[in-house]
């Protein structure tokens, strides 16, 4: 059986997303799956035991008619498959799902942020859209593979993320242990400002290593550096090097954003800190996953880009949790 994937965006959602490879693995082991994202994207799912193969289209960048002529003649090319899930239930997911094969399993009109996506379905599953992130993956594919996985086993998922061991080892990881904290995200409304970055990593009195993305939090980093010193600053980080560092530490803190959702990934502990999106939708606790959450009312149907109220987590509350999770 030939299974396609499509969950073509964001990071976090997609690493979000990679549990459900070892249970389909698990129930149809005979199975080849493929997995089509973003290009942008396509190397966070590398050296993945249980995909085939990683197809990318370029739809955030390419959106000419030309781009999308040869978009959709690379679809035609891959299948047909006998079953496509498309996770992410948007328009342009449920199009190059669309293209893939004739038996595809989405979400209904009523679970989606885009209602036209279902249209493109042969196979609906019904789970309201203010449930968590995960479980609904979870509830999709049991229903198009029976695949049985329960919540119970979201708690205690296995590694889905991967990277190839040989590479050199971070050279600013200390022989004591080890924290990572990231310092921005895609989103300023996400971002903990770097005051109390600072005051949390004095506090804290663990080594740190500081991971950035952007020029912006690059020059955060600095400044977050300047002030602490039991802190390190990464380079930049290809998504291979990034998944071994974090595999290597002790703890992983940041906001809602991709390098805290691989901690989760790799079964590593984290603490998650939101304001203005809702930790119940967008991770799932564990007992070493953790989120801190603002006073902040969220709508996740409509989030509200103008609230900042991640400010208001105090950096007390932070280092208690850390302390706690690194049994200090």
């Amino acid at each position: 059986m030939r299974i396609a994937i499509v969950r073509l965006s964001a990071l976090g959602d997609i690493i979000n997303s990679t549990f459900i490879l070892s249970f389909i693995k698990n129930k149809h082991p005979d199975a080849s799956i493929d997995w089509i994202c973003e290009e942008l994207f396509a190397p966070i799912l590398d050296h993945n035991p249980y995909l085939n193969a990683i197809h990318t289209v370029r739809l955030k960048k390419d959106r000419s008619i030309k781009g999308i002529y040869h978009t959709i003649k690379k679809l035609k090319a891959l299948g047909p498959y006998d079953l496509v899930i498309d996770l992410q239930g948007l328009i342009k997911s449920a199009l190059v799902s669309r293209f893939l094969g004739k038996k595809r399993f989405g979400f209904d009109k009523n679970s989606i942020r885009e209602p036209l996506a279902a249209f493109f379905y042969t196979h609906k599953a019904t789970i309201p859209y203010i449930e968590n992130s995960l479980w609904r993956t979870a509830f999709l594919v049991n229903k198009a593979l029976d695949t049985q996985i329960t919540q119970a086993d979201l708690t205690y998922l296995k590694p889905s993320l991967f990277y190839e061991s040989n590479t050199l080892i971070n050279p600013l990881l200390k022989e004591e242990k080890n924290i990572v904290f990231v310092v921005g995200s895609s989103q300023a409304y996400k971002n903990y400002p770097v005051e109390k970055i600072i005051e949390t990593i004095n506090l804290l009195k663990i080594h740190t290593i500081l991971i950035w993305g952007s020029m912006q939090e690059h020059d955060d980093a600095l400044r977050i550096h300047q002030a602490c010193p039991n802190s390190s600053i990464s380079q930049r980080l290809e998504f291979n090097n990034l998944i071994q560092l974090i595999d290597k530490v002790e703890l992983t803190i940041g906001s809602d954003t991709g390098p805290t959702h691989i901690a989760f990934a790799l079964a590593k502990k984290s603490i998650t800190l939101f304001g203005a999106t809702p930790a119940s939708k967008m991770m799932w606790q564990t007992p070493k996953n953790i989120a801190i959450e603002s006073q902040s009312h969220v709508d996740s149907s409509k989030l509200d880009k103008s609230d900042f109220s991640i400010a208001e987590i105090e950096p007390a509350q932070i280092v208690d949790e850390a302390l706690r999770l690194l049994d200090v």
